[in-house]
């Protein structure tokens, strides 16, 4: 079933990245309540690598800053939420919890490879998940990649486990700081038909 007009804008259409926020807090509830929801996306075979870790205060996020380019700076201190988007590099371990077949967790102990792949590429895909989860609760969400990825590993992630992937700002955004919407590729620019 074809959710509604309201729900397509909230989520797709008529949202925005956030380029700067209000004071309003956001509640650990909700960010509680995004990740139950973001948690049902899929991913291949329901690995599940992405982990989100949530800096909810100045001092957290005032660790972070060294590693930001200029042009993030402000954002990051405005947001009520900055979350790190990280890659499990041993999800396999949770394997027998969450895949139906058994010998997943020693196929992909045996393939460095294709762990790394797959935390990568379904990390990436949970963090898309969370975005979309965050903008149907009513947050706002401004993803970044201007970031020292090897210095966020080091500051908060110094065992290796968890690798950075992508930052997301959240909270609830202050229009008057959004840029004008870029245009977007059309159909026949990005998609073949065949």
């Amino acid at each position: 079933m074809r959710i509604s007009d309201t729900c397509l804008d909230q989520i797709f259409l008529k949202s925005r990245t956030a380029n700067g926020f209000t004071s309003q807090p956001v509640p650990t509830a909700l960010l509680q309540e995004v990740y139950e929801l973001a948690k049902m996306g899929p991913t291949s075979m329901n690995t599940q690598p992405a982990r989100f870790v949530f800096l909810v205060t100045p001092e957290s996020r005032a660790r972070l800053l060294p590693a930001l380019s200029s042009g993030n700076l402000d954002k990051t201190r405005d947001a009520q939420v900055t979350v790190i988007v990280a890659n499990d590099t041993k999800f396999y371990e949770h394997m027998p919890q969450v895949w139906h077949k058994p010998g997943a967790k020693e196929n992909f102990e045996s393939n460095p490879a294709l762990v790394q792949g797959t935390a990568m590429r379904n990390g990436t895909l949970g963090g898309g998940w969370f975005i979309m989860a965050a903008r149907a609760l009513g947050l706002d969400c401004g993803p970044m990649s201007g970031v020292d990825l090897a210095k966020v590993n080091a500051e908060f992630f110094p065992d290796g486990r968890l690798q950075a992937n992508f930052l997301i700002n959240l909270g609830y955004g202050d229009d008057s700081k959004l840029f004008d919407r870029n245009p977007r590729l059309s159909f026949e620019q990005a998609c073949t038909v065949l």
